[in-house]
């Protein structure tokens, strides 16, 4: 029974540890960052997922802003599109980011959008509202999502990508 406990305290705390998005509080004051500080996530990304392929562009920062945008094709059809920004506002980041069918029809309604304000900044990894870009090399990058279904039932999901060429 010991060892038992002993190796579900392990898996609990890897797991609590292992942990790579963060939440935004909404009682804390904001991060201060620049775009500059971001740059590091330009490059054309090339990654595996959702059993398919996945391609994910970041333009170089211009005009305080990187534009992103997000392919996954599967069996060589495309299954959605996402378009995203990293724009500096207020002296802090502010991550969005629209999803898209593959005819181009939007998923969430006219003028909404996903919004993640910046939590915390490093290095080499940008913390926004339930989404992390970690570089790893120069040639790899890692985004976390963290998929919420309800506040109980929370899955983060790593996306590894290679920079093309």
């Amino acid at each position: 029974m010991k060892n038992y406990l002993a190796f579900l305290f392990c898996i609990v705390s890897v797991n609590l540890f292992s942990q790579n998005t963060l939440k935004f509080d909404v009682s804390k004051q904001p991060v201060k960052a620049n775009i500059q500080q971001v740059s590091w996530i330009a490059g054309y990304w090339l990654g595996e997922a959702f059993d398919g392929k996945t391609e994910e562009v970041w333009t170089n920062p211009l005009g305080n802003s990187m534009m992103g945008s997000f392919k996954l094709v599967v069996e060589n059809v495309i299954q959605f599109y996402e378009l995203c920004t990293i724009s500096e506002e207020n002296e802090t980041l502010v991550f969005r980011l629209k999803h898209f069918h593959n005819d181009l029809k939007g998923w969430e309604e006219k003028d909404e959008m996903i919004e993640a304000p910046l939590v915390k900044i490093e290095n080499n990894k940008a913390y926004f509202h339930k989404f992390t870009f970690e570089k790893i090399s120069e040639t790899e990058l890692n985004i976390y999502v963290l998929f919420e279904e309800t506040p109980e039932n929370e899955t983060e999901m790593k996306f590894n990508y290679k920079l093309k060429g």
